[in-house]
């Protein structure tokens, strides 16, 4: 018997602007995953949207990641601790 790919959960939540990752669930097809994930996830009414997607489909770093990440480091004007902010500017 073939073993039923793993999918990758996200939901959105009512007060949320973005999807996040919830966790995983094996499923036949896309569809089945989206209404598996409704009813594992979702069970108190927390989500408005559902993303899946299939595992074999994502692509994560894997080098080093203090290498990886370095040329970011080097520039620090994208870091908001470079800028001075005014007095008048509160709760930043």
């Amino acid at each position: 018997m073939k073993e039923w790919p793993l999918w990758e959960i996200f939901i959105r939540s009512k007060q949320g602007l973005s999807h996040k990752h919830v966790g995983s669930l094996h499923a036949a097809d896309a569809q089945m995953a989206i209404e598996n994930a409704r009813d594992v996830y979702c069970r108190r009414n927390e989500g408005v949207s559902i993303w899946v997607v299939e595992s074999v489909h994502i692509t994560a770093s894997t080098e080093d990641t203090e290498a990886f990440f370095d040329p970011s480091n080097d520039k620090v004007y994208r870091h908001p601790t470079f800028y001075d902010l005014p007095e008048a500017v509160k709760h930043m």
